[in-house]
């Protein structure tokens, strides 16, 4: 993608600029991120950015629709809503692969999307540091609507801390100093100064919650509850989460099941495979050409890519699973050590009070594999998590 910055970024590259790279996030955050960052970004050309930014806007005019609320009712696995829901999700992140059409142009094709948080802390230092050891000419850029490393700071400062005191705000998570991706909560409390806090350390007082005797006011929520109800009997006591606190959620977790897999049939484009749930009507002659997803899982969890019949009979609750027409990701990003395929992730940020999110950041994905993700690809070079640069 973008021959001409591919080509020169390979030729350009060495061994030593890429541990520099890594150590100068190292140095930044506290450690070095626990999951394989790939040895170069993605260059998106104007023709697949133009793609990709449209796609997005029409997934969230769905999302945007005065009935949507109503309607992702059923979304909800059992038991699993939390009191205090406020009007809209802070964060949406949409998924694509990078695939190829009949005539053999690049286009996107959705995978995922979800109303909950992604790396948008460290992807702002993963593509700084990019730009820093690797000469990105500014013809490309990794933010979108006119913002900068500054403005996006401020503005994620905005949704998360608001009004309060950076001790006021907490960032949830189960275990956080246990994640894979913890270098990007310890970058979110070093830029916003506000304290990473598992679970197991909170204080029920009332209806008030506490960290080391001070009042949270505003909850930045990473925790999957879904993950949260299936570890909680191997947890130490802790806070149930599933009551009427007087806090903020930053964002509210039922959004997590709201914008989700749930909404993947309702969207219709050229740039979204055909997607239904499992319940909804016969299975397909060529079952092979499909995923079966769960509805509530995360980061590629439970998804089944080669779907046999004794798959579809090992399920007791079809409602709450998917089948979705394969898409054929695209050899696109060449590299030293052959090609590579990519997923890029469009990063949303929404504003209380504001009408409709706005698109900021991204995140990519670059594998060798069938099954994209960075957990399977620890021992490849060229491959793992990155972000992209995107010609505008």
């Amino acid at each position: 993608m973008i021959p001409s910055l591919r080509k020169y970024y390979n030729e350009h590259f060495t061994a030593e600029k890429y541990a520099a790279f890594i150590q100068s996030m190292a140095a930044a955050a506290g450690e070095a991120p626990a999951f394989k960052v790939a040895e170069t970004p993605v260059f998106v050309p104007a023709a697949l950015t133009k793609q990709l930014v449209e796609t997005s806007e029409a997934i969230i005019d769905i999302i945007t629709q005065a009935d949507f609320k109503a309607n992702s009712e059923a979304s909800f696995p059992p038991c699993m809503k939390v009191p205090g829901e406020n009007e809209h999700a802070h964060f949406v992140i949409i998924d694509f692969a990078v695939c190829k059409n009949a005539a053999g142009e690049l286009q996107p094709q959705l995978i995922e999307l979800q109303g909950f948080p992604s790396l948008y802390a460290f992807q702002e230092l993963m593509a700084r540091e990019f730009k820093h050891h690797f000469q990105i000419p500014d013809t490309v850029n990794n933010y979108f609507n006119g913002y900068n490393d500054n403005s996006y700071l401020s503005l994620l400062k905005e949704i998360i801390v608001g009004p309060y005191q950076p001790e006021e705000v907490v960032l949830l998570e189960v275990k956080p100093h246990e994640q894979k991706t913890r270098i990007d909560f310890y970058y979110t409390e070093k830029v916003l100064g506000i304290p990473v806090v598992c679970i197991t350390d909170l204080e029920q007082r009332g209806k008030q919650l506490y960290y080391k005797d001070t009042l949270i006011k505003r909850i930045y929520n990473r925790v999957i509850f879904d993950d949260l109800q299936k570890q909680s009997a191997y947890l130490p006591a802790h806070v149930s989460l599933f009551q009427d606190f007087d806090v903020e959620w930053i964002t509210h977790p039922n959004w997590f099941y709201r914008i989700s897999k749930f909404i993947l049939p309702f969207i219709k484009s050229e740039f979204a495979p055909e997607s239904w749930f499992l319940n909804a009507r016969e299975l397909p002659a060529d079952l092979e050409n499909y995923v079966l997803k769960p509805l509530f899982s995360f980061a590629g969890q439970g998804v089944v890519i080669d779907v046999t019949q004794e798959d579809i009979k090992g399920i007791t609750d079809p409602e709450n699973w998917i089948l979705q027409r394969k898409v054929q990701y695209a050899p696109a990003i060449a590299t030293p050590e052959g090609p590579a395929y990519c997923e890029i992730r469009m990063m949303y940020l929404w504003k209380d009070g504001a009408p409709r999110p706005e698109l900021v950041h991204n995140l990519a994905r670059i594998s060798k594999s069938k099954m994209i993700g960075v957990t399977k690809d620890k021992s490849d070079t060229w491959v793992g998590g990155s972000c992209a640069f995107f010609e505008q």
